[in-house]
């Protein structure tokens, strides 16, 4: 994966494109780049397939094409396979040059055909034209600014706001032309709310089961196919147990990261089941007083996440990747998609199965500027390569042909994937309740305490140039009383957080961290012992 920049037209300018190249320099090891009268392309390449090859920014054999590539297509090998029967002589082993070879045979259809999380941009060099083109649930990202003679491109923000210019998203799912005149022209090649549409809902809950475990499963493999070390993270939940699970099973050069509290059930899950795999375990420990000013600073400029519950989840992120890069780790997988496909939330149970629906579509369509956005930003901001094997459009496909029932069952949330591998995973793993990771350790309630500086400082790194920080959505939903069209209307009217909300939550994360404190001053001493005695169960 990588950070790719362009520069495309008369007015491009080499000092402005280096800036740009420069602030994604953490998400690669080495800068690749390429000056041309008219166009400046070059990316941050972290080397991971075929890694003294794969070159970039990368031209066709007859040098018509130039492509920029960020990301991993999974299915490249069987791509290969049916390039060459075609006649394409390849250079080397790399998925970048299967992704140009696949646009020369198949040109801007050849996104039907890719398996994978993915941003890129094909310049024809003659022309200027470029095609830009991100995968369907928005896992890697693309954006750009556009000035007079001059079309700017990049993987992040940050790139683009030293221009002082409106900064566009390509959505996710889409792709389309750039022409020579700079004007951007997008269109969605995949309607992620159609998926499984026609397909009949499986009811068979035997049948569903099956499935499920028979989809995971090969969403993990094609993400472990690498000679190089997979860190997962491990949150001692159901969904990050699960994926450690089949890691294990499928690349045993592996290793798992957990961070938490000292003393937190998460860590002691996490611990628990590290060791009966056998799997070298990292705990990043971190208490919440360790949380200041300069951590959520610092977890904004790397997010530029737009909602409040985003940025307070990323700053936790952030020494979880910083760890797992200071480790020599380049490639991970998180359990990040589960609650959202598979009934986590209780807004999906709270209302009738049509407006539940709607509200899984809503979710799944904004996932690249929110949960994927956190993912993508928290690790590549430190080098490392996330992989999200529940996001995998076969898995979500899969989830949208379930009924509702088989999410939400006797009580347990997410009851078809505890199905799904009961004999697979231990039981103390599958009789856990749903528990976000580090939420019962207080970090998430210590990042709360610094929520009315989060719009200012947002604001002073220039991402308002995309769209201004917003109130969280999940808020606005619960006071619409989980009325879809209303929340979005709300939303709209009132982007942001009003003063006496932000004094209300201050008041609230104040008595939360108190307590801790109180605790401490009246109640008996816990020794390490106490903080490490293992499970029971």
């Amino acid at each position: 994966m990588c950070g790719i920049a362009l520069s495309i037209g008369p007015d491009a300018d080499p000092t402005f494109f280096r800036r740009m190249l420069a602030v994604l320099a953490p998400r690669g090891e080495v800068t690749e780049a390429r000056y041309e009268s008219g166009l400046l392309a070059g990316t941050r390449r972290l080397r991971v397939v075929d890694r003294g090859r794969a070159v970039q920014p990368w031209t066709s054999a007859d040098e018509r094409w130039l492509l920029c590539y960020n990301g991993e297509v999974f299915n490249h090998w069987e791509l290969r396979t049916e390039l060459s029967r075609l006649g394409h002589d390849f250079r080397g082993d790399s998925d970048t040059e299967v992704v140009l070879a696949a646009f020369e045979y198949w040109g801007p259809e050849a996104v039907h055909r890719l398996r994978g999380e993915y941003a890129f941009a094909v310049v024809e060099r003659a022309t200027g034209r470029a095609f830009l083109a991100r995968d369907p649930l928005g896992v890697k990202p693309l954006y750009w600014a556009r000035e007079p003679g001059c079309l700017h491109v990049a993987s992040e923000v940050k790139a683009l706001v030293g221009y002082g210019m409106p900064v566009s998203e390509v959505p996710p799912g889409h792709h389309g032309w750039a022409d020579a005149d700079g004007h951007v022209r997008l269109r969605p090649y995949v309607d992620l709310p159609a998926l499984g549409a026609g397909l009949p809902v499986i009811d068979d809950p035997d049948e569903a089961a099956l499935l499920v475990r028979a989809a995971l499963r090969d969403s993990i493999r094609v993400r472990v196919d690498t000679d190089l070390t997979v860190g997962v993270v491990l949150s001692g939940g159901l969904d990050s147990s699960l994926v450690l699970h089949e890691v294990r099973e499928l690349h045993q050069d592996c290793v798992a990261i957990t961070i938490g509290a000292p003393g937190s059930p998460d860590v002691a899950y996490a611990r628990r089941l590290a060791a009966d795999l056998g799997v070298p375990h990292e705990v990043v420990e971190l208490r919440p007083r360790d949380i200041r000013l300069a951590d959520i600073r610092e977890a904004i400029r790397i997010s530029e996440l737009t909602e409040y519950g985003d940025i307070i989840n990323a700053v936790v992120s952030v020494p979880l990747f910083r760890r797992l890069r200071q480790l020599g780790v380049k490639v991970a997988l998180t359990g990040d998609g589960s609650d959202e496909l598979f009934g986590g939330y209780p807004m999906y149970h709270e209302v009738g199965a049509e407006a539940s629906r709607r509200l899984f579509l809503h979710r799944i369509r904004n996932l690249g500027r929110t949960e994927l956005q956190r993912v993508d930003r928290t690790s590549m901001g430190h080098g490392v390569e996330a992989r999200v094997p529940f996001f995998d459009p076969s898995v979500v496909e899969l989830a949208m042909r379930l009924p509702l029932e088989f999410k939400l069952r006797d009580g347990r949330e997410k009851w078809i994937v505890r199905r799904a591998f009961a004999g697979v995973l231990p039981e103390y793993v599958l009789r856990r309740p749903k528990n976000p990771m580090s939420y019962s350790s207080g970090l998430h309630e210590r990042a709360r305490l610094y929520k009315p500086f989060f719009a200012r400082l947002y604001r002073s790194f220039g991402y308002q140039l995309l769209e201004p920080v917003r109130r969280d959505f999940d808020s606005v939903l619960s006071r619409c009383g989980n009325d879809l069209d209303q929340a979005i209307a709300d939303g709209l009217a009132r982007p942001d957080y009003t003063v006496l909300e932000h004094a209300r939550d201050l008041v609230g994360a104040a008595r939360w961290n108190a307590a801790p404190m109180v605790r401490r001053l009246v109640g008996p001493r816990r020794t390490r012992g106490d903080d490490e005695a293992p499970l029971t169960g």
